[in-house]
């Protein structure tokens, strides 16, 4: 099995499972053939394609679809798609370099690192298989470095093009689409001890008594869905009351205003419908949950080093105010106002705020959690200089509305994105220079356009 049969997947897909397709069609065409064929297809700004390229792409993609046993277009059309595909890919690399986009060694390390682990080979292991599919080292790194930079220039473009405001958020979660996305599911125990809604008030009574009965059994620990199978006369008694898992919204009104408040494991009290007394169990629960983080008040004082003064200077001038501070000689706030080079805080006295867990950087972030409520660091450095911080108190805050919000933000700006990705790309393709060599590799809809910004450019 080659590297690229163990994958399955659109062209826009996994960044370094492309990146392999891409490299695996490297091996296939004979030498002889590839000078036969060498030769410019397009010319894109100032760049080229080469027939040698197209057509290992072209390798790549029909065997690609040969193993999803897809019906592949006519071979004329996949060709010119396949050259669009490639002079899309141009212009990309070259606008990332004239941003000078670049992927550092260790961070392509990293990610061929992850291929192989999903791969579930060793280094030795992964360099035997591109051996055998005859793709050089050199030629895989290039390709995925250049898939890198792609998804950084079309990421980078495209999100600044993505604006979601308060309002989009505030629209979709109102909507009956938001409302079942923020829904939590359950997986749901239901027991009926049934009466009808006109029964004599001493069945209702005896139903009632028999409902309190079996929620106290509940309660204490006995097994619910044992309970269910002896006592529901619901339609799943047999099956332990079982209801699968179902999000609030898909549930009566009445279910869902009984489960309000209560937790995994635990049962609702016996409530009434026309059929009778019912009871919930949760026992599971997956998607919106509640988000209780700790946060943390806390002052600092920043002392950058310079040439004028080094990090024993630096040093020694927080441990003079630290010590002033805590004899009583000065206050933090007015020491920050007086020392502290954080411009952006050292005005309030150095106060940050409540933050959240991960706002800071990690050394900051150590220092803040070890220290109690009312002390001071000892100063301690970080990329952005020296500190002393101040922990001024502790508390548990519920974000679960933020934690909701901002998913709900992420949703809908991964929804646009697509939609933006796919417009951006026409634009760049519209207003590039493309020149398309071969009559029969040029379509219809883009040739008249290129051949008119050929005529102008050149002109």
């Amino acid at each position: 099995m080659t590297i690229m049969q163990m994958f399955n997947f659109p062209r826009r897909g996994a960044l370094v499972a492309a990146a392999l397709c891409a490299c695996c069609a490297l091996a296939l065409p004979a030498q002889a053939q590839v000078q036969k064929l060498d030769r410019v297809v397009a010319v894109v700004d100032d760049d080229v394609v080469m027939a040698s390229e197209l057509q290992q792409r072209m390798n790549t993609i029909t065997q690609q679809i040969a193993a999803q046993n897809v019906q592949a277009p006519p071979i004329d059309i996949l060709r010119r798609q396949v050259l669009e595909q490639l002079i899309i890919e141009r212009l990309q690399l070259q606008m990332g370099a004239r941003a000078g986009v670049t992927i550092p060694e260790e961070e392509l390390d990293q990610a061929i690192a992850r291929v192989q682990q999903n791969m579930n080979v060793s280094p030795a292991e992964f360099q035997q298989k591109l051996e055998a599919d005859g793709i050089s080292n050199n030629a895989f790194r290039q390709q995925i470095r250049q898939e890198m930079i792609i998804r950084r220039v079309e990421q980078g473009s495209v999100a600044r093009r993505i604006q979601i405001t308060d309002q989009d958020i505030n629209n979709f979660l109102r909507s009956k689409e938001g409302e079942f996305w923020k829904s939590p599911q359950y997986q749901l125990g239901h027991i009926l001890i049934p009466v009808g809604s006109s029964a004599p008030a001493e069945e209702v009574a005896a139903a009632r008594a028999k409902a309190d009965e079996v929620y106290e059994k509940a309660t204490k620990g006995e097994d619910f869905r044992a309970l269910a199978i002896s006592n529901s006369a619901g339609q799943n008694a047999l099956q332990g009351g079982d209801l699968g898992w179902r999000k609030t919204v898909e549930l009566p009104t009445l279910f869902s205003d009984a489960l309000d408040g209560v937790k995994v494991g635990e049962t609702t009290k016996p409530f009434r419908s026309d059929a009778g007394f019912h009871l919930l169990k949760i026992h599971e629960q997956r998607g919106a949950t509640e988000q209780v983080v700790e946060q943390t008040k806390v002052r600092h004082i920043l002392v950058k080093t310079s040439a004028i003064r080094d990090d024993d200077a630096a040093y020694k001038l927080l441990v003079d105010l630290r010590s002033k501070i805590e004899a009583g000689e000065l206050k933090f706030e007015d020491a920050a106002k007086e020392n502290s080079e954080d411009i952006g805080t050292m005005l309030q006295g150095g106060d940050l705020g409540w933050s959240n867990p991960g706002q800071f950087v990690p050394e900051f972030t150590q220092a803040m959690d070890n220290t109690p409520v009312g002390e001071i660091t000892m100063p301690f450095r970080s990329q952005f200089g020296w500190h002393i911080l101040q922990v001024e108190g502790r508390r548990q805050q519920d974000m679960t509305d933020q934690y909701i919000r901002n998913q709900a933000a992420n949703l809908l700006r991964n929804r646009r994105y697509e939609e933006e990705l796919q417009n951006w790309r026409q634009e760049i393709r519209d207003q590039a220079y493309v020149e398309i060599k071969l009559p029969e590799l040029q379509d219809p809809s883009q040739s008249a356009s290129d051949d008119a910004k050929g005529t102008s450019e050149r002109q």
